[in-house]
């Protein structure tokens, strides 16, 4: 009798120690470069080539647009002794206006701009995150951090735990997001390789 109750009692703690060991059971962690993924993803280097193709567009218009202002201002500082007090005044009101208009087309690129990379940039950054993502859970990760520069708060990790050349190959496989092409012209092509960072909006 005495045997039989002991058996029990061991037979009953069983699943809690198994339990406790479950418990115990070490939590998957990785860490990747989102910077070094959006490097490579497929689709950037076309991305790339069509926002610095607008952006020059845009700068080329802004340079005309400044050199027919100076022009303005100039012929006005040559022709200001000889003028009236209400030439003075119409030409002033004139380089304003110029002025303004010059600014507002500067904003008006810069939303265009803005607009049209997070057009060409959402898709690929939405792929990137969905292989992050299907690696976390066929991994069974319960966490990826990002470690990019400026964008991570990790002091220091075991090397082991970057995985980022696990998403890189893995985005390789992965085709292109597709993209509008911008009004009225055809879709980009891609370069070779990888092109620099797109560029911002240029300014005065």
């Amino acid at each position: 009798m005495r045997f039989l109750l002991r058996a029990t009692a061991i037979a009953l703690a069983l699943p809690v120690v198994s339990g406790v060991v479950q418990a115990q059971a070490p939590t998957k962690i990785a860490y990747v470069n989102s910077q070094t993924l959006l490097e490579v993803a497929p689709g950037r280097a076309a991305a790339d080539s069509a926002l610095n193709k607008m952006g020059e567009g845009f700068k080329t218009q802004l340079t005309k647009l400044q050199d027919s202002a100076r022009k303005v201002l100039a012929d006005y500082q040559k022709n200001e002794p000889k003028l009236t007090a209400a030439q003075k005044e119409k030409a002033q009101k004139d380089l304003e206006a110029l002025d303004n208009a010059l600014q507002t087309k500067q904003q008006q690129f810069s939303q265009q701009f803005n607009a049209r990379q997070q057009e060409l940039m959402g898709p690929i950054t939405d792929a990137v995150k969905q292989v992050i993502d299907d690696v976390r859970v066929e991994g069974g990760y319960a966490v990826i951090f990002d470690n990019a520069p400026g964008a991570s708060n990790i002091v220091a990790a075991d090397k082991n735990l970057d995985i980022t050349d696990k998403i890189v190959s893995r985005l390789k496989a992965t085709p292109a997001p597709k993209v509008k092409a911008e009004a009225g012209k055809g879709a980009p092509t891609a370069p070779a390789g990888v092109t620099k960072p797109p560029i911002k909006p240029p300014t005065q």
